[in-house]
């Protein structure tokens, strides 16, 4: 399984891997910077969840759908946020049965810096690549990721069935 050179195409099962190696490079990067600033426990995953939760908050429910995995799991991450301090669960003010998690103060720091790193890290892929290429990159996925979630149940997808 030898690679293709820079300017040789590659052989089909390559797209997914170096689409993958350059996702793990990026989340890979974000964390340990995040763990240089002051969010050792954050996790990929949690970023993930925290985004769901959105500014307005959403029972684990809704962060289950949003993310393609089931309300336990979405449970299990949003009980990790309220242990480390991302995330708070109360009583919806306008539904009494509802459950709400919202971002805490830190859980909307750890968002806010990690915009701010994916920037920078965005930034230094343009600087090696050209701003040109990583613009051309990012349209072209637009154009063929489907629209709608973005999917984490990951380790379900790469199980046996």
């Amino acid at each position: 399984m030898a690679s293709a050179g820079a300017d040789e195409p590659g052989a089909g099962y390559e797209l997914p891997l170096l689409l993958f190696g350059g996702f793990r490079a990026i989340i890979d990067e974000l964390h340990a910077e995040l763990g240089r600033r002051g969010h050792p426990d954050m996790r990929p995953a949690h970023g993930f969840a925290m985004q769901a939760i959105g500014p307005r908050g959403a029972t684990a429910s809704e962060v289950g759908r949003r993310l393609g995995i089931s309300k336990q799991a979405a449970g299990k991450t949003i009980e990790r946020l309220e242990a480390t301090g991302y995330a708070t669960r109360a009583g919806d003010a306008a539904d009494r049965r509802r459950k709400l998690v919202r971002l805490t103060p830190r859980g909307i720091e750890a968002l806010t810096l990690s915009a701010m790193i994916f920037e920078d890290i965005r930034a230094r892929w343009a600087a090696a690549l050209g701003r040109g290429r990583v613009d051309e990159l990012e349209s072209s996925l637009r154009t063929m990721v489907p629209d709608g979630t973005f999917r984490l149940d990951v380790p379900g997808w790469f199980g046996a069935s």
